[in-house]
């Protein structure tokens, strides 16, 4: 039997200049709504309860230059959980390190993410509570 997961993705979170330009892009490449917006982050998914892509203003942005790696993709993984505090106990014990922030960690290879309070229209998550 698989073990419970810690967490359920959330939304992928990706930096931009303009959040609404970028969620208007993507809502129209994947035929998905603009579920979430305000000045600075937008929401493109299925629902207002489902996960999806999130766009967060990020001013003095350099895009990537992928694949030369001299400007690294911007991006992190949101990943809601039960019980932040005992998640995070445990993505440290799974070889995670905390980052500067509120429940920010990165993964072994050194890519942000963040723990996020499950909001209340998601089902519980099981494994972290």
């Amino acid at each position: 039997m698989p073990p419970l997961p810690l967490g359920r993705l959330h939304h992928l979170i990706v930096d931009c200049p303009d959040p609404m330009a970028e969620a208007r892009f993507w809502s129209a490449v994947l035929g998905d709504p603009i579920t979430y917006a305000d000045d600075d982050f937008t929401v493109v998914s299925a629902s207002t309860a489902a996960s999806g892509l999130a766009f967060q203003r990020a001013p003095g942005l350099v895009p990537p230059t992928w694949p030369d790696p001299a400007v690294p993709q911007q991006m992190h993984l949101d990943v809601m959980v039960d019980d932040q505090d005992a998640a995070g106990e445990a993505v440290l014990a799974l070889g995670a390190r905390r980052l500067p922030g509120d429940h920010v960690y990165a993964d072994p290879a050194g890519h942000p993410f963040c723990l996020i309070r499950r909001p209340t229209w998601a089902s519980p998550v099981g494994g972290s509570a």
